[in-house]
């Protein structure tokens, strides 16, 4: 369901995959194998930082709807807030590297990373909400508010919009974009010159500036 190996400094997590039709929703499986990852990935010492990745069409294509209205479906929204502020306060650095689509709940997962690298030739990056007749929660809202700006943030989540790789580049939604086979290879390297900040001032900074957007997700 997700898998840490090292390579060097940087520690990549997949996403995991039953193959290439895997679309990588954060089923409540998914989502404790990745905080399981976390903590082995903060269990180590040294220089590091992690890159997650993924295989196929989808890099994430969100969360599971069926579950929103099902039995249980608050636990669910809290280990998801959860695991996203975890990932967006981590004294280790992280690097989304999106080799596929990304939309709605993923999206929000890669806005928990400290970076984001997205292929430039295909893939759209989207908070399609709104044409579902969906709102979002407090934390939702809260942590793509703190990634763009104002005009950007308010386009993204009322509109809908696909983003391709130059036009998410341009909104400040991922930080480049380049050919589907150098996605990894540049997260990876982005994700190597971070390794030597991990550590308890870095993850103290991130809860400083992003106070308001952890009580959100955290309901704290």
């Amino acid at each position: 369901m997700a898998n840490l190996t090292r390579e060097g400094d940087v520690l990549l997590l997949d996403l995991g995959h039953a193959g290439e039709d895997d679309d990588h929703r954060f089923s409540p499986e998914r989502i404790a194998a990745l905080e399981a990852a976390i903590d082995e990935a903060e269990a180590t010492t040294g220089p590091a930082a992690i890159v997650t990745t993924a295989v196929g069409k989808f890099y994430s294509n969100g969360l599971e709807p069926e579950r929103f209205t099902a039995p249980g479906a608050d636990e669910y929204f809290r280990a998801y807030h959860g695991l996203i502020a975890r990932l967006l306060s981590s004294p280790i650095p992280s690097v989304a590297a999106l080799q596929g689509h990304c939309f709605a709940g993923g999206l929000f997962w890669a806005f928990a990373h400290d970076q984001r690298v997205m292929r430039a030739d295909r893939g759209f990056v989207c908070l399609p909400e709104v044409h579902l007749g969906m709102g979002f929660t407090p934390g939702m809202g809260a942590i793509v508010q703190a990634r763009l700006t104002p005009a950007s943030a308010h386009e993204v989540m009322t509109t809908g919009r696909r983003y391709g790789g130059d036009d998410a580049v341009a909104a400040g939604i991922v930080d480049v974009a380049v050919g589907a086979d150098e996605v990894l290879s540049t997260a990876v390297e982005r994700a190597t010159a971070l390794a030597p900040l991990r550590g308890d001032a870095y993850a103290s900074i991130k809860r400083q500036m992003y106070a308001g957007t952890l009580a959100a997700l955290t309901g704290s």
